[in-house]
C-alpha cells in the first residue's frame, strides 16, 4: 500500500522512536519531537506506539491515499479535511483508494503526526526509522518529503478499533507554555537565577528540531567565554554571552561549549516540539526529587489509556 504526497508543507518527515545509547558516539536522539502525539496517533490505528508516522511542521499539507487505509490525526490544532469532509483529530479515520487528505496550516501547536495502520516503511538506521536531517540518514531517504513521493505502508492484519482518544488524554495546544525545568552543569554561574526560573520568553523565529532561541531580558552569566565542551541533551537550556538563551531540541547536538543554565525536566519534554516562533515559554523551578515524583505520577495518569507510556514520556 502507498500514500503520495500532495504538497509537502515547510519540513515533512517520517519519524518513529528515538535513537538511545548512541550519545556518545556523536549520534544525536533524534524521533519524534513530540513523542506523546505519536504514540496517540499510533494507538488509534493499533500500532506499536512508536511505529513510524508523518511528522508535519506547522502542516499545510496534502495526501492522496492509493489504497484503502485506516488512520488517525494528533498533535497541533490543524483543521483537516477527507475529500472535503471535516477529519477530526484523535480518532480513527477511514480512506479508500483515491482519498485527498488536506490538513491546514496549524492554529497552535507546531507538529501534526499521521498515523497509518500498520506504519509507514522508512530507512532503518541504527536501530531507528526515525529521520535526522542534519546527517540525511533515517526516514525516507534521509531528507525531508517532497511532493510526489510516494510511503510505503507496512502489510497488517490487525484491525483497526476505530476508537477516540478521551477528552482528558488530549494535550492542549497553546501559545503560552510552562515547563518545568531543574538547575543545570553552571546554573550557578548565574548573576540571578530568577532571570531564568521566573521570567518569561519569547520564542524567536530561530525555532527547529535542534532547538529555540528565547527572547527576554539579558541574562548574564560568567562563564568568561572559556568553558570547556560538555554533554547536552534534549531541553537543556544553554546561555552564550550574549545573553540569549537557547533551548536545544530533540536533534540537538551532543556537546556544547555555552553554560547550561537550565533543564527541561523529562516530564515535559514531549512540549518542546510543539513550541512555535512567537510563543511564550516560563520556565518552572523543580528540584530533582520532585521532577522525579512528578515524572512517575504523569506516567501512571497515561498508562490508563497508553499501556506503555513509561516508553514515552
Amino acid at each position: 500500500m502507498t500514500i503520495r504526497v500532495i504538497k509537502a508543507g515547510v519540513q515533512t518527515t517520517l519519524q518513529s522512536r528515538s535513537r538511545t545509547g548512541l550519545r556518545h558516539l556523536g549520534v544525536p536522539a533524534c524521533g519524534a519531537a513530540d513523542s506523546l502525539s505519536l504514540a496517540l496517533a499510533n494507538h488509534l490505528v493499533g500500532n506499536d506506539l512508536h511505529a513510524p508516522a508523518i511528522e508535519a511542521t506547522l502542516a499545510g499539507v496534502s495526501f492522496r491515499f492509493e489504497e484503502p487505509a485506516n488512520f488517525a490525526l494528533t498533535g497541533a490544532d490543524a483543521d483537516a479535511q477527507l475529500n472535503g469532509m471535516i477529519a477530526p483529530l484523535h480518532e480513527t479515520l477511514t480512506a479508500v483508494a483515491g482519498d485527498e487528505l488536506h490538513i491546514a496550516t496549524t492554529d497552535a501547536g507546531a507538529r501534526v503526526y499521521i498515523a497509518v495502520a500498520g506504519g509507514f516503511v522508512g530507512d532503518d538506521v541504527l536501530g531507528s526509522t526515525s529521520t535526522y536531517l542534519p546527517a540525511s540518514f533515517g526516514g525516507y531517504k534521509g531528507r525531508a518529503l517532497q511532493s510526489d513521493d510516494r510511503l510505503e505502508v507496512r502489510a497488517t492484519d490487525v484491525q483497526a478499533k476505530q476508537l477516540r482518544t478521551p477528552l482528558e488524554f488530549r494535550p492542549l495546544m497553546t501559545r503560552s507554555w510552562a515547563l518545568r525545568a531543574c538547575h543545570c552543569g553552571e546554573t550557578s554561574l548565574l548573576a540571578d537565577q530568577s532571570s531564568v526560573f521566573e521570567a518569561s520568553f519569547i520564542v524567536g523565529n530561530r525555532a527547529d528540531r535542534m532547538g529555540m532561541i528565547l527572547e527576554g531580558d539579558r541574562v548574564d552569566v560568567s562563564s568568561g567565554g572559556r568553558m570547556p565542551s560538555a554533554p547536552v541533551f534534549p531541553g537543556t537550556v544553554q546561555c552564550p554571552e550574549g545573553g540569549q538563551l537557547f533551548m536545544l531540541s530533540i536533534d540537538a547536538q551532543t556537546t556544547g561549549g555555552y553554560p547550561r543554565v537550565a533543564q527541561v525536566a523529562r516530564v515535559d519534554r514531549h512540549l518542546l516540539g510543539q513550541i512555535r516562533p512567537g510563543d511564550k515559554v516560563r520556565l518552572l523551578r523543580r528540584d530533582e526529587q520532585s521532577a522525579i515524583e512528578e515524572l512517575r505520577a504523569k506516567v501512571k495518569y497515561w498508562e490508563s489509556w497508553l499501556p506503555d507510556a513509561s516508553s514515552v514520556l
